[in-house]
């Protein structure tokens, strides 16, 4: 493994690094963007890196708010697990023919439930399978009630080199209303131990917006969380799914429903907090300080090839091992015992695969890169849009050009990006850009839309950007886990 660049004695000195942050520079922003209808679409290179995305599926319980894809058991076979989730990583790593993995995230579920054992043996597969740098950020999820000094101890040990920890909130009451088995104490000496083994690579996830909280509950919550994390902070708000006991409860009658104003209000309140806290708004719900940013996040948001791993886990990458050229769209088995069944049969438990057409593929750059506060740069757009142009698509009379001018949107030499003002109202500018962006691919003199794969699959909806499933691919960004 020392040869490949990770180390498992070498976590102490990689917890004390900075995550990296920031993108690539501008890129070219000129030219019409059209193509001759006679001239063929590239196919792309075999990209060299891949994030790596862990699914661990067990929770102690399941808390009121959450549809996740968990399951709570009286007991975890977990050697079996392990042995399953090691060699589907060093499978699917084969099949996508990446040379280094930039990054690994271990998400669930409740992944803090794993022993070190575990983290470490999937870490090892992965060395083992593509080079995975030194200074590679290894981020693992926490609930505080399986958080103490010794098992986070064994986790830095194992490899891991930074923590977000699902806090959720301070108060004891707002934490019995969603069900949280850990107390607001318990939270912070969870986020204590952490910054103390993880220093300047702790993140906490806090939830606004539920029922019958108020802006001022909402305002001291987070100065209660500024005071005790100023690394890096997750906002979310609270979503009622549809299953859940806390929806039941809220669409019941028994518990009132948040009004939108309060939810918005409460959303710029805390950005405004944060930012005169010196934290950089980085994407729609992602806040830090010190160069924290999560760089395994920003490689969903830039459209980075991703690769997941476990039950339920979702995948972005070209199966160049099969003889694939297109990205694929790919979901594991989501149920744990299925899962392993075929894992263990076929090397892995890959339920679902879907070939991304190319304006599939732009679709998710526009709608994820917008999400963040750097956008989407002119370079990251070319490379999948060789012909058509950031310019030719958002430049030209239409949706979006009536945005820049109303101060929402910004297209220069650095690339498409929303303002201060447009992140907070993202999911209301999104439809009229994809309808841009549709209308302008299907115009005659713009590129011509390949066939679809043969191996692609007729429900071609899974993987677009409309897709929001659990906390991993492209949900893992989008919404707050445990």
């Amino acid at each position: 493994m020392a040869a490949r660049g990770w180390r498992p004695a070498a976590a102490a000195a990689i917890a004390a690094a900075r995550p990296g942050g920031g993108g690539p520079g501008p890129g070219p922003g000129s030219g019409s963007g059209s193509a001759p209808a006679s001239e063929p679409v590239p196919e792309p290179a075999a990209p060299a890196t891949a994030a790596l995305y862990v699914h661990w599926p067990y929770c102690r319980k399941r808390c009121s708010y959450c549809n996740f894809n968990k399951y709570v058991v009286p007991a975890v076979d977990e050697a079996a697990v392990r042995a399953c989730l090691v060699r589907e990583a060093r499978t699917l790593l084969h099949l996508s023919q990446v040379q280094s993995v930039t990054s690994v995230f271990f998400g669930g579920g409740t992944p803090s439930l794993a022993s070190p054992r575990t983290i470490a043996a999937v870490l090892e597969a992965v060395a083992g399978a593509a080079h995975l740098p030194a200074g590679a950020e290894v981020t693992l999820e926490a609930n505080p009630g399986s958080a103490g000094t010794p098992r986070l101890a064994g986790f830095r040990e194992a490899g891991v080199n930074r923590l977000s920890i699902g806090v959720q909130s301070l108060d004891d009451a707002e934490l019995r209303l969603l069900g949280r088995e850990h107390t607001a104490a318990e939270a912070q000496g969870a986020v204590e131990a952490a910054r103390g083994l993880f220093p300047g690579r702790t993140s906490v996830d806090l939830l606004f917006g539920l029922p019958g909280q108020s802006r001022d509950a909402w305002t001291r919550g987070l100065e209660a969380a500024l005071g005790l994390c100023d690394d890096h902070v997750s906002l979310y708000q609270l979503t009622l799914e549809r299953g859940t006991a806390l929806a039941a409860q809220v669409w019941g009658g028994a518990l009132p429903v948040p009004p939108q104003d309060l939810l918005a209000d409460m959303y710029q309140t805390a950005r405004a907090m944060l930012a005169a806290a010196g934290f950089r708004h980085y994407e729609v719900s992602n806040f830090a300080r010190k160069g924290a940013l999560s760089t395994h996040n920003l490689s969903y948001w830039r459209a980075e090839q991703y690769i997941g791993v476990g039950p339920g886990a979702h995948g972005r990458f070209v199966p160049w091992g099969e003889g694939g050229r297109s990205r694929e769209a790919r979901v594991q088995t989501l149920e744990p015992d299925a899962w392993m069944r075929e894992v263990q049969s076929r090397g892995h438990g890959t339920r679902r695969r879907v070939v991304l057409s190319p304006l599939e593929q732009l679709e998710e750059v526009l709608a994820l890169g917008l999400r963040t506060d750097e956008g989407i740069t002119h370079e990251r757009w070319g490379q999948f849009s060789p012909h058509l142009s950031l310019e030719a698509v958002f430049g030209v009379p239409g949706e979006a050009k009536d945005l820049q001018q109303q101060g929402w949107l910004v297209l220069d030499g650095g690339g498409l990006r929303c303002s201060w003002e447009g992140l907070a109202l993202l999911d209301s500018l999104l439809p009229d850009l994809l309808c841009q962006l549709q209308h302008r691919w299907a115009l005659p003199a713009a590129l011509p839309r390949p066939g679809r794969g043969a191996e692609e699959k007729p429900d071609g909806g899974q993987g677009r950007w409309r897709s929001r499933g659990e906390h991993n691919g492209l949900a893992g960004v989008v919404s707050g886990g445990e």
